[in-house]
């Protein structure tokens, strides 16, 4: 049966002159009033012990515009400005609830700036997009067409640390889950190997960072050499910003790429719930780590699967798949991590990474 799912799609566009200066601009003001209303809070916490709701963040907006000192405020859309006070509403409900940590200022150098439109701020009509105070559309490249019916409710324009422009529209869609599969497939997360699948399958890991290492240090030496301030400095900073997103791009085109696989092939994967957080504490391994993206990768297991039909099984992480006999279930005392292939009591010759995968499919279809 069809479920209707807000899905965003994301595109680069080019903005004239005019575009880029206003959208620059709105970033600012974004900005300043989120710092300025996180500043209030914060005060309002440590002074008076009393938090400070949405709707008291908002009167309080209209007043800064209303005093002389913040007529700039006027200049730019009211949305993306009311958009910044919900998103700080919504980073201290994570906070108050213990999810996250206390809120932070943005800062002018942050690396991705962004301003959040509401369709009330926009105009979507026959595939052309303009945003609120603008009088031509923004030049969109169209990687991938938007579905016909999908109707816009929430665009997001970003411009990340390489200069680029994005364009993020989030919509609601109608998906018709997949045909239900036959098969199912137990994933062991590793470093030399992306994952190991049940199948005796290894998926190889591209490692974009190791293979751009070399350009990225080059970049880095460059950018430590220049002054502060200096214009050749910013210029040195955009190419380490260059490097930096063609690494990420690869690395998340090469993560789409075999997600989209494991779901349309299995109907139940089973995963390791891995604490990557803890695992990067781990200096040896921090960099190769990171440079897999384990999080990445469960995360877009996660709503792929929920997508699509699909069963998608965290088996707990203290269950000792490496060390389990996945032929007669003998359990090894120990099983150092330079150990790649062992030979059980039973005599069955197991691969590490493989073994580990089908102990955690076999734990994943009992829990299922």
């Amino acid at each position: 049966m069809a479920q209707i799912v807000k899905r965003a799609y994301k595109y680069r566009f080019y903005p004239t002159p005019g575009q880029a200066e206003e959208l620059a601009r709105t970033f600012g003001c974004v900005r300043l009033v989120y710092n300025k209303a996180l500043e209030e809070r914060t005060r309002a916490y440590t002074m008076e012990g009393r938090r400070v709701s949405y709707v008291e963040s908002s009167a309080a907006l209209t007043e800064w515009k209303r005093s002389g000192d913040y007529d700039f405020l006027f200049e730019v859309s009211s949305v993306p400005l009311q958009q910044a006070l919900r998103h700080l509403q919504a980073a201290f409900a994570n906070f108050f609830a213990k999810r996250a940590r206390y809120p932070t200022f943005k800062s002018r150098k942050k690396a991705r700036a962004s301003a959040e439109y509401t369709r009330s701020a926009f105009r979507w009509r026959d595939g052309t997009l303009t945003l609120a105070k603008m009088d031509t559309p923004l030049d969109i490249v169209w990687s991938r067409p938007l579905p016909q019916t999908a109707e816009p409710s929430t665009v997001t324009v970003s411009r990340d640390a390489a200069g680029r422009w994005f364009v993020s529209i989030l919509a609601e869609e109608k998906i018709t889950p997949l045909a239900p599969a036959e098969q199912s497939v137990g994933v062991d997360a590793g470093i030399t190997a992306l994952a190991a699948l049940s199948t005796g399958e290894k998926i190889v890991n591209p490692r974009p960072e190791r293979r751009d290492r070399r350009r990225l240090a080059k970049a880095q030496r460059a950018l430590a050499r220049k002054a502060k301030g200096s214009t050749n400095r910013a210029k040195a900073r955009l190419t380490v910003a260059r490097v930096h997103a063609r690494i990420t791009d690869r690395r998340r085109d090469h993560l789409h790429k075999v997600t989209t696989r494991l779901v349309r092939e299995n109907q139940v994967i089973a995963v390791e719930d891995l604490t990557v957080r803890n695992m990067v504490k781990n200096h040896s391994l921090a960099r190769a780590v990171s440079d897999a993206s384990w999080r990445e990768l469960r995360s877009m297991l996660e709503y792929k699967a929920a997508w699509y039909g699909r069963a998608l099984v965290a088996v707990d992480r203290w269950f000792p798949s490496s060390r389990l006999c996945s032929r007669c279930g003998t359990l090894q005392e120990e099983m150092p991590l330079n150990v790649r292939e062992w030979t059980c009591a039973c005599g069955a010759v197991h691969d590490r990474d493989v073994n580990a995968a089908k102990n955690v499919l076999a734990a994943g279809l009992a829990e299922s």
